[in-house]
């Protein structure tokens, strides 16, 4: 990407969007373009047309999405399946329209089968039933990738998805009837330190296994993808047997339980983790093959202690006036 072209971040106040204006800004692309949802509604066609036609981007981030742990996605199925589906229909659609040069679509991992074979690779797509409790989520997901992958085969769009495994970072979201497992842990140790609890209690049995990825590498792997030269980019999109997708990870997990007590170590909560099993535990584990990312040259620079750090720092920070107590899950979509 030329360090002077228009760049659009769809999602540029959530937690990968904001992570990729850092990473842009301080790789010195100056055009960039922000739209706050009440600015643009992605949902709204016509809106995004607009936008997009009187603009012009040469390369467009789609970052902007509705998510949220188990608690969110059983509670507001139609909304998952329906705005995700609205935000990735008109996006690409109208990119392709705009004559975009390159897209990349932020997906996540929940796409893969609830059993699929670990760690997933890319090629493990609908082959096997998904985890019930993120499918609507995780369907409209699906279709933006399909539609990446055919608007690549008719249109000659240069259009890649990328899959990013479990995120957390600064600007993440602390409310715990929405937020993900690490945000979500966080707030509740922090809470429960502060105000003299003896225990936290986490739904489920602390035995699935996560990986998790520090989000400015995440954002720094997908400036990475759509920086590719022309050459190394076509073998990716034009895979006959393959959607474009790139998993995003660091190769490495970890069980719920080895989580939440790196957790208290770093926030100070010195009480007992109590596991509530009549809580769903979600998909018993999704670790993601990241051969195709790695052999193009990436690889992360957080560990894992060293992003929970900074994302307390940034709690600390930031995060505690944001919303309100809840029971933590352990999912992270």
């Amino acid at each position: 990407m030329e360090r002077s072209a228009k760049i659009y971040v769809a999602g540029h106040n959530g937690l990968v969007g904001s992570a990729l204006v850092r990473r842009l800004r301080a790789g010195g692309y100056s055009q960039l373009l922000l739209r706050s949802r009440s600015e643009l509604d992605l949902t709204d066609r016509r809106a995004v047309r607009q936008f997009l036609r009187t603009e012009r981007p040469e390369y467009v981030f789609l970052a902007a999405a509705k998510v949220g742990g188990i608690l969110a996605n059983t509670t507001y199925p139609g909304d998952f399946v329906g705005q995700n589906l609205m935000i990735a229909t008109n996006v690409i659609h109208e990119a392709y329209g705009a004559g975009v040069k390159r897209l990349l679509f932020l997906g996540s991992s929940c796409i893969y089968p609830k059993h699929a074979p670990q760690p997933i690779k890319e090629e493990y797509i609908l082959t096997g039933p998904l985890e019930p409790t993120n499918r609507p989520y995780a369907v409209a997901k699906i279709a933006g990738i399909e539609m990446c992958w055919d608007y690549n085969r008719q249109f000659g769009t240069c259009f890649l998805a990328a899959m990013p495994t479990n995120l957390f970072g600064p600007g993440d979201r602390y409310d715990l009837d929405a937020s993900h497992v690490v945000p979500a842990l966080l707030r509740k140790m922090h809470e429960a330190k502060v105000n003299g609890m003896t225990e936290v209690v986490i739904w489920g049995s602390g035995t699935p296994r996560r990986e998790f990825l520090y989000s400015d590498d995440a954002a720094d792997a997908c400036v990475f993808l759509m920086s590719l030269p022309e050459g190394r980019m076509d073998k990716i999109i034009l895979e006959e047997a393959i959607p474009p997708i790139v998993n995003v990870g660091c190769g490495r997990d970890i069980t719920i339980r080895e989580l939440a007590e790196m957790i208290a170590e770093i926030v100070g909560f010195d009480g007992c983790l109590v596991y509530d099993q009549s809580k769903p535990d979600g998909t018993p584990r999704k670790l993601l093959n990241v051969d195709r990312l790695t052999t193009l040259g990436w690889e992360p620079r957080t560990s894992l202690r060293e992003g929970l750090r900074k994302a307390y720092q940034d709690f600390s920070e930031n995060g505690t006036k944001k919303g309100r107590g809840a029971s933590v899950s352990t999912k992270s979509p």
